[in-house]
């Protein structure tokens, strides 16, 4: 295994990738480099000497400029470097793209739900949901009655430790684990939030149309709908924004509104006998085949490190170019992390109008961000810049690889639905949940997470597939983990490979062949992005 990597030809520094000491004499390029201070894998070292004010190159794009003078061989720090970007002002070129090799894929197809509308999920969900926060309470007395009467959920390890803890003996551990469900073939999934009301009516507004784009998502098969009937987010709101995505929708949507219904029992007991039936006419629906054009997938990175850009990034790369060839949908969000490389991202936008938007959409976010007293710069977190990523450039540089190289078709603003096959650009923030729960609600039926330093997000309706950067973290974190790209740091595979395998599994999540950990967990993670502020 090498020492170090240069990412791209034009690069003045390179990636540790083992942990060097002080002294160390390395061999890179045809030259040695003698190491001057100790520094961990993931981090950079300098190919040269840096003067005060040079700018510090990965990727082959502007990622920092050097704040004091660096000596080649020394370790890049947030002490020694600040972040800084490169202006782009419009589209200078069409960049060109060639599509890799699909023949092995052509024919491929996996097994998914078949809606009306055309749109085929990887999943058969049946959805409850506020409008309002005001009915939270009574999401959650339903999601007890149901998990436990229709899902028969196995009792968690920690409950049982818990009961022997409170008998004073040990339990046996499948004791009252039955895990018969009444309904083999559909989920039930139960969403609540803090919004509908109380904010901005604008707030409102957008969290309509992200609810109806869950309902819309064609992972669902219908939805349990719970209004109060005075929210700022009224029913004709919500429907509105579900007309507007999708006139010709035809799933069952059950509404129910507190204030026209007298009791909270008596409308619990008219909610639950309902949505039964409901669920029983779901659970009817089976899988049948479906070609690969019909996958919709979202791209997501969160607990990054200094791997990420260099093995599992790049590995989704590889996977949206194929499903871009194939006619398939991917899909790139979080526009803080796009920051650096927007001149890339605008030239391979197919027409002026895309790129336009798109920095249109990118510089109202940074305006938003400067007004609030802070900056696109202050998105690295502590764990990011630990683990080697100490500009946002530099995070967004990596973070952009997983948009592989195909044309950018459209661009979304938060709360739009996807309409156009190929690699569509989302807005929305660099936190993890809040990015998740967008491309759920743009109509994603699987979304594949990178991660360096392990986390557990998950989604109700679309599952997340976590892919490690490197092999320590998938043998640290097994039970969050579902894929390794380890090998590619380690030389043992390429990325053509590594996305080849990848999509490969990607076809059993798809098909229902296999589960994802976060899916195991019941993870379910809902964050909506509120842009204004409270009234």
């Amino acid at each position: 295994m090498q020492n170090l990597i240069k990412v791209h030809t034009a690069d003045n520094v390179a990636v540790a990738l083992q942990n060097l000491k002080a002294n160390d004499t390395v061999f890179l390029d045809g030259k040695d480099i003698s190491i001057i201070s100790g520094v961990r894998a993931k981090h950079k070292i300098a190919l040269k000497d840096f003067a005060r004010g040079e700018s510090i190159i990965m990727y082959g794009i502007l990622v920092g400029k050097a704040c004091h003078p660096i000596d080649k061989g020394d370790v890049l720090t947030t002490e020694n470097v600040k972040h800084e970007s490169a202006k782009v002002h419009k589209k200078t070129e069409t960049t060109s793209w060639t599509a890799p090799d699909i023949a092995q894929w052509q024919n491929r197809t996996f097994m998914g739900y078949h809606r009306g509308d055309g749109q085929i999920g990887t999943q058969n969900v049946w959805l409850f949901f506020p409008l309002v926060f005001c009915e939270n309470r009574n999401i959650e007395i339903l999601k007890e009655v149901f998990e436990k009467e229709l899902l028969n959920e196995r009792i968690s390890d920690h409950r049982l430790l818990l009961r022997s803890l409170v008998r004073g003996t040990e339990v046996d551990k499948n004791e009252d684990r039955s895990p018969d469900r009444v309904f083999k073939n559909i989920d039930i999934k139960f969403i609540t939030h803090q919004g509908g009301c109380g904010g901005i009516r604008q707030d409102s507004e957008s969290l309509a149309k992200l609810l109806a784009g869950y309902v819309n998502n064609p992972n669902v098969a219908g939805c349990t709908v719970l209004s109060l009937g005075c929210q700022n987010l009224e029913v004709k709101i919500f429907e509105e924004a579900l007309n507007k995505i999708n006139p010709n929708f035809k799933k069952p949507v059950l509404m129910y509104e507190q204030q026209e219904m007298g009791t909270i029992d008596e409308m619990l007991k008219v909610i639950i006998k309902e949505s039964f039936e409901a669920i029983k006419r779901a659970n009817k629906i089976e899988r049948r085949p479906a070609p690969l054009s019909a996958l919709k997938v979202g791209l997501e990175c969160g607990g990054s490190d200094g791997f990420s850009g260099i093995s599992a990034n790049p590995t989704l790369g590889h996977v949206s170019d194929m499903l871009a060839a194939l006619q398939g949908t991917v899909l790139l969000s979080e526009f803080p992390e796009l920051c650096g490389v927007e001149q890339e991202l605008v030239n391979r936008c197919i027409s002026d109008k895309e790129a336009n938007r798109f920095l249109q959409l990118m510089e109202a976010f940074e305006r938003s961000v400067v007004a609030s007293g802070s900056g696109f710069d202050m998105n690295p977190s502590p764990g990011n810049i630990k683990d080697g990523l100490i500009t946002d450039a530099m995070k967004s540089a990596g973070a952009a690889k997983k948009g592989g190289t195909s044309p950018v078709v459209d661009v979304l603003d938060y709360g739009e639905y996807i309409t156009k096959s190929g690699l569509n650009l989302l807005c929305t923030p660099g936190n993890d949940v809040e990015s998740t729960t967008a491309m759920a609600g743009s109509g994603v039926n699987i979304i594949l997470f990178t991660t360096g330093l392990g986390t557990p997000t998950g989604n109700p309706i679309v599952p997340v597939i976590k892919i490690s950067s490197n092999s320590e973290l998938a043998q640290k974190m097994p039970d969050i983990i579902d894929f390794d790209t380890g090998a590619v740091i380690r030389g043992e595979k390429s990325i053509q490979q590594m996305g080849e395998e990848l999509l490969d599994y990607v076809l059993d999540v798809a098909s229902g062949v296999t589960g994802t950990k976060a899916m195991y967990l019941n993870q379910n993670d809902f964050i909506p992005w509120r842009r204004g502020g409270s009234l």
